[in-house]
């Protein structure tokens, strides 16, 4: 195609192929702290450390240099025949801070991959325990765990799976414990939702002999927008899962890499699960790595029988990627910044906590320096805006030309309307930005409200 026929056809000119076709995009040529910098001289703040990754913050030199030294030593080792220091010290770092009984850890490109593979280690151990009837996944709705085949069938995310439903497996879902949207506003104590009785009532309905894995986020990611289920929610499905002997999978993609105040977003329920998937902060951003952590039995088991995972990529435990992610973790234990996470996040919530006042914010909610912000055309019966209104990108938009950098969701209300932020700064920032986050995010609703009403 010309360059011509791509202006008529309202997307930028060139040979890069962009996420979205029509709109143009600010070309960044360097980032600080929280900052990012653009090729006119404008700056953002980045309060969503652009997809939830950057943890640390931009320009962390030491990162880059750690990745410089290790691609002079060697930059790629094919996993089928070697190992390296970097995967294998940042496999005894990870494990050391895991929740209890995950030890075991194979490193992958990005959360898609490792939620695959999680699921795909999940039906092979029933297979090789002698349980192949054991073949069902249970999700949440909503949910979003990737856009890899199997991850998105465990998505209930609609307008994902517009193009590929028919390539997806049928997933059994439940409700997700989002009490802003459940019908008992979180207020019913016997709540099926908010309890995690749904998942024991999925069960039963199954067949516990036919159900590999329950999969959810410990704290909602972009689907729900950062909704913290109920103090026991996840006792409760550990009880269940160990009664009918079903793994109990983590997504820690979006809310681990110490994004909610600890290490792994699990650890607030107190509860182990079996497989947990990590993925978007553990190097920060500064290159593309996941990691799947399984407890011991489960890899024994497939040791004793076929004797390797039937998962494997290319750049599986990348040697420069794996020794990014060793130098960002060091530095999150060196500076207690998984601390200091929590600390700055109890003062964002509280700086966020005055914008529920505000016109068409219904909710603002979250864990840490991982919030949430929901916004509805009725405040007090809660429904949303229509989807043809597009608030939720407008709200955007008017954020990025304000200098601040925000998250936008959509569907979480219905499958098709509800429009949310995410906000989820490095951990680094400052009182200071914590202010700047929140006025400019004023700034941005107050022109959005006014586009709409012209």
């Amino acid at each position: 195609m010309t360059k011509k026929a791509s202006i008529e056809l309202g997307y930028p000119a060139g040979n890069l192929l962009y996420r979205k076709l029509k709109r143009n995009f600010p070309r960044i040529v360097r980032g600080e702290g929280c900052w990012l910098y653009d090729d006119a001289g404008k700056r953002y703040l980045d309060a969503c450390g652009g997809a939830v990754v950057a943890n640390l913050g931009h320009g962390v030199h030491e990162i880059g240099e750690a990745m410089a030294a290790q691609a002079r030593r060697v930059g790629y080792i094919n996993g089928t025949a070697f190992t390296h220091d970097p995967a294998e010290e940042m496999a005894r770092e990870l494990a050391e801070m895991a929740p209890k009984g995950l030890d075991k850890v194979l490193f992958m490109c990005n959360g898609g991959d490792a939620v695959e593979a999680a699921l795909k280690l999940s039906r092979q151990y029933w297979v090789e325990t002698g349980k192949p009837g054991k073949h069902k996944i249970i999700a949440l709705n909503p949910s979003y765990h990737g856009n890899t085949l199997l991850a998105m069938s465990a998505s209930a995310r609609p307008h994902y799976r517009v193009f590929f439903k028919e390539w997806l497996v049928p997933v059994v879902t439940i409700p997700a414990p989002y009490t802003y949207r459940c019908s008992c506003r979180g207020k019913d104590k016997d709540c099926p939702t908010c309890t995690g009785e749904a998942l024991e009532t999925a069960l039963r309905k199954e067949g516990p002999e036919t159900v590999a894995a329950f999969i959810a986020e410990p704290v909602g990611g972009s689907s729900t927008g950062a909704s913290v289920p109920r103090p026991g929610y996840f006792r409760r499905v550990r009880e269940i899962c160990d009664r009918h002997a079903v793994h109990f999978i983590a997504d820690e993609v979006m809310s681990g890499a110490g994004r909610t105040g600890a290490w792994c977003a699990i650890e607030h329920s107190g509860v182990s699960p079996d497989l947990l998937t990590m993925g978007k902060g553990i190097t920060g951003g500064y290159a593309p790595l996941s990691a799947l952590i399984a407890r011991k039995e489960i890899v024994d088991a497939v040791a004793r029988g076929s004797g390797s995972p039937s998962h494997n990529q290319t750049f599986s435990q990348h040697p420069v990627c794996c020794a990014a992610g060793l130098a960002a973790l060091r530095i999150i234990r060196s500076k207690k910044l998984v601390e200091r996470c929590a600390r700055m996040g109890r003062l964002m919530h509280d700086k966020l906590r005055p914008l529920a006042e505000l016109p068409h914010v219904g909710d603002v909610r979250g864990l840490g320096l991982f919030a949430g912000v929901e916004f509805v055309k009725n405040k007090d019966t809660r429904v949303p805006f229509p989807r043809k209104l597009k608030f939720a990108e407008h709200l955007t938009e008017a954020a990025q030309g304000a200098g601040l950098v925000i998250w936008p969701n959509t569907g979480q209300a219905d499958g098709t309307d509800g429009d949310l932020v995410m906000l989820a700064p490095p951990f680094t920032v400052s009182e200071g930005e914590l202010d700047e986050m929140v006025e400019l995010l004023k700034i941005a609703l107050e022109t959005t409200l006014k586009s709409l009403k012209s």
